[in-house]
């Protein structure tokens, strides 16, 4: 990845069941309103504790101004 390319960093999260479900649709909408985005890298993490759990799709690309 050429890092000097990176214009663009769009983070979806979810803590809620039902959130975390729909959170792929999302980025995939997001995705599809802006077509001039070059994706780069996807980073796709889940956190939690005790009570919670966080589900987090970070976009890593490069969009033309």
């Amino acid at each position: 990845m050429d890092v000097s390319n990176i214009n663009l960093v769009k983070v979806f999260s979810a803590t809620k069941s039902r959130e975390r479900g729909a959170l792929g649709e999302r980025v995939t909408d997001w995705l599809r309103a802006h077509p001039g985005v070059e994706v780069l890298r996807a980073v796709v993490s889940l956190t939690s504790d005790r009570e919670f759990h966080c589900l987090s799709i970070v976009i890593i690309g490069h969009e033309e101004p």
